[in-house]
């Protein structure tokens, strides 16, 4: 049975896993780094919360699978909109990516966040 409250913390206990959400061609350093500890995952993966970092990457992404909400805790990552608009956000911002969102997602120095996904 999971654990019904549980802090997340930024240096998270035990070992981060290897993520492999960015392609690797996606990787603008020779640094392709990419982790995650997840602290929670509802039965169905529907709902996930967690710590996610990358080295810094760019990708074009048509359509954002899942809702998103976002906590830097360290590094930046630059959205641009389909608009042309672009947002940068560092340390201690939150932001939130709607699914079906076209943006280009560019991390300029290793990304670390707290994630809460409802897919």
């Amino acid at each position: 049975m999971q654990q019904k409250t549980f802090r997340i913390a930024p240096d998270p206990e035990g070992e981060m896993e290897l993520s492999g959400l960015i392609p690797k061609q996606s990787f603008t350093t020779d640094d392709h780094g990419e982790f995650n500890k997840t602290f929670f995952q509802s039965p169905d993966e529907s709902v996930l919360s967690g710590i996610w970092e990358c080295a810094p990457c760019r990708m074009e992404i048509e359509s954002y699978p899942v809702h998103e909400m976002m906590t830097i805790i360290s590094g930046s990552v630059t959205l641009t909109h389909a608009d042309g608009r672009a947002e940068t956000f560092t340390a201690g911002d939150v932001f939130f990516l709607e699914k079906g969102t076209k943006c280009t997602w560019h991390i300029t120095e290793t990304l670390r966040k707290f994630y809460m996904i409802v897919a």
